[in-house]
């Protein structure tokens, strides 16, 4: 464990191979492309694949291909190795020095939990899922989502698209993540990005160490063609939302640790079934 772990340090140290890392932390469970990195890190397509090379071979990301393409992922299992190295063996458990890593092993038990949903402009993805998860669960969950980079105004689209079915628009509004970050902003037991943008940038940890994922989705806001080809992209949007939000307020959260309530959210995320018309 004690030479991986140096190998792993020293990789590390190099700001830009940790920059790589931190994004693909960000991403996990996702495989992004060689590509992709690249251009959200603005580096060099032969820097990156530099890069990527000394991480992979530090055991720190997993390399997979797809198709004509290959994609990299962050191997949390190594990254959990490191830390033990480092607060487990080196300080041997000094509560005084080791983190709170988790939140333990111990279930949450609060009878409403806070949920927020994050994209980039806080007008479509991030909306669909706050209308349609306290529709779903009003009473058990409080939600709430928000914008690394909101417009003044929700896609008109989108607006359709909830009253069409049945949500009141009413309390809806762009807003900036900004408002969930001050002192008296409530505390999230679960944070999502539901675009991959939003999930690309290093944005500052929530306090209270809520049980985040990743659940990328297509922006419909993007969408081209006709009228009905757009609306059917925000459909598709709303549907696989919708089957995610109900699969994930099935959940036993009051049984499950946060290690297995972690897994469980990551899965939900990894379901990229299309949206069906609900």
């Amino acid at each position: 464990m004690e030479k991986d772990s140096i190998l792993r340090l020293s990789t590390l140290s190099h700001p830009h191979r940790l920059a790589v890392f931190r994004l693909l932390m960000r991403r996990y469970p996702d495989k992004v492309r060689a590509g992709e990195i690249a251009s959200v890190l603005t580096l060099k397509a032969s820097t990156t694949s530099v890069y990527l090379s000394a991480l992979t071979d530090a055991g720190l990301i997993r390399q997979e291909r797809q198709g004509t393409s290959l994609r990299y992922s962050a191997n949390t299992g190594a990254a959990a190795e490191l830390i033990d190295f480092l607060f487990i063996d080196c300080c041997r458990s000094r509560p005084d020095l080791c983190p709170p890593l988790t939140k333990g092993a111990q279930p949450m038990t609060d009878t409403t939990y806070n949920v927020l949903f994050i994209c980039t402009g806080n007008s479509a993805r991030s909306i669909f899922a706050e209308a349609i998860l306290r529709d779903l669960e009003g009473g058990r969950f409080k939600v709430f989502s928000a914008g690394t980079n909101p417009g003044s105004k929700l896609n008109p689209l989108a607006v359709e698209m909830l009253k069409g079915k049945g949500h009141d628009t009413s309390l809806l509004r762009s807003k900036h993540i900004s408002e969930f970050q001050q002192p008296e902003s409530p505390q999230m037991d679960f944070v999502f990005t539901v675009c991959d943008q939003a999930a690309n940038e290093d944005c500052p940890a929530w306090d209270g160490q809520p049980i985040s994922a990743h659940w990328g989705l297509p922006d419909p806001v993007k969408a081209d063609g006709s009228l009905a080809e757009r609306r059917l992209a925000f459909q598709q949007t709303y549907g696989a939302l919708r089957n995610r939000l109900k699969a994930f307020a099935a959940l036993p959260i009051d049984t499950l640790d946060a290690i297995s309530l972690q897994a469980a959210v990551d899965s939900i995320g990894q379901d990229h079934l299309e949206g069906t018309p609900a």
